[in-house]
Formats: structure tokens, sequence, C-alpha cells
């Protein structure tokens, strides 16, 4: 039986990625975003696959915004069985220039954003009994501080305290509440010279992952379809790192 799935930041990246793997197993995904004409083009992508997908303008700061969206593709599809909570952003700020309303900013969209769209959701999850949620943290939210990205490193690291908090409220209600915390993935964020690594450096990086390579979108598409899969049916609470053995190999 197919799922319907709600993907933030479902436009680019990751988050473009995984609603292709969704639809590629025959559920239905909802893409939402702030750039209109990339969601839409992903779902022209999925529909010329074969697959079924619609896309619904979403700007993860904006509360009632998330609430109708929810509350609409429920209404008309009648259930929002996954949730992934995707949408971020990384923009290197020195300490000096960290504003409050800069880290505001990415704190309303990195971790806020994702309980905006779980919230209206979960009543809907509890009363069927079901769901899974996975929200995207990263290894700079689990393990490596991020010079001039203070402000991600801490949003990304509630995002774990998020996971667990969730798992734990909804467990009882047969909910799982997972997280995935990526490394260098092949994004148009790691390309950007001005807020990561860049081009030039992107293609030296993979020289110090075990692995040999910087990642994929699709290496954490597959990750993030498994959580929410029946394989994964005794698993929550859990931040999985997929960085190509990054962490575990820098010694």
């Amino acid at each position: 039986m197919s799922d319907v799935v709600l993907i933030t930041g479902g436009g680019i990246g990751i988050g473009r990625a995984t609603a292709l793997a969704f639809a590629a197993q025959g559920d239905r995904v909802v893409i939402t975003d702030v750039l209109e004409a990339e969601g839409r083009a992903v779902v022209a992508e999925i529909e010329a696959a074969g697959g079924t997908a619609e896309f619904k303008f979403l700007d993860v700061t904006d509360t009632q915004q998330a609430n109708a969206v929810v509350a609409d593709v429920e209404a008309r599809l009648g259930s929002v069985d996954v949730i992934v909570a995707n949408a971020g952003i990384a923009h290197r700020v020195p300490l000096e220039e960290l504003t409050d309303e800069k880290w505001d900013q990415t704190f309303d969209i990195d971790l806020k954003g994702m309980l905006r769209v779980v919230r209206p959701a979960a009543a809907g999850m509890k009363a069927r009994g079901k769901g899974a949620v996975i929200c995207l943290s990263s290894i700079m939210g689990v393990a490596y501080g991020w010079d001039e990205h203070v402000h991600y490193s801490a949003a990304k690291s509630g995002v774990v305290g998020l996971v667990r908090g969730l798992a734990v409220e909804l467990a009882r209600s047969g909910i799982r509440v997972n997280g995935v915390a990526p490394g260098y993935i092949r994004t148009a964020q790691l390309l950007s010279e001005k807020h990561s690594l860049g081009p030039v450096a992107v293609e030296t990086v993979g020289e110090i992952i075990p692995l040999g390579r910087v990642g994929q979108p699709d290496d954490i598409a597959d990750v993030i379809v498994f959580l929410a899969s029946k394989g994964a049916r005794y698993l929550t609470g859990q931040v999985i790192t997929v960085d190509g053995g990054l962490l575990v190999g820098r010694y």
C-alpha cells in the first residue's frame, strides 16, 4: 500500500532526490518548497516517469501556511503518512557579524520549521496509529563544529534533540521519528563558494573520506526511504550519520 509522503525543501538537492526515490517505489509525493519552479520541475520529472506527485508552496517559517498545507493534504489525499523535514539554510556568517536576526532566521527555518510541519500532522498520524518522520541534521550537528556557521551547527544539533523528544512522545501512538546526518554531499549548498566548500574544494575533499568520494543526494535519499519503511519498524529516536566513513576515519 502506497504512502502519502510530504517533503519540505523538495525542489533541489537531497529533497529532490528523496522525492524521486519515494515516487519510484509507488508512493504519492507532496513536494513543498519556496522554490516553486524547481519544485514543479521535480513533479514533472516524477510524472514523466509514471509516478504521482504534486507541488505545494510552503515557507516553513509560516505557521499558518504549514497548518494549511497539512490540512489540505489530509483532506484531499486522506493522510500524511511520512514527513521528511528537509528544508534548511546554511549561510556563512563570522561571529562578529552574527546578528540576533541572522541567528533567529537559521533556527526558524532549520529547527522550528520542522516542528511547524510535524505538529499539525501528528493528530492524524495518532488517529491512524502509524506514521514516520525523518528530520535532516548534519555531521556539523552531531560531531563537528563549523567555523563561521555557529548558528547552523547549533540548529542542526537542536534537530537531534527534536528527534529524541518527538520519538519518545509519539512512540506509543505508533509514530517513529528518526534523523539523518549527512556528511559532504554534492548539492548546491556544498558547491557554494560563498557559504560552503565551493567547487574546487569539493573535487579534493573526497580524498579524506574513507569511501573515497563525496556523497550524492541519492545516497541520503535511500537511507531516508529505509527509515520510513517497515524495514525500520523497530527503529526510532536515532540520528544516522551517512558520511562515507568521514567521522570514524578522522584520526
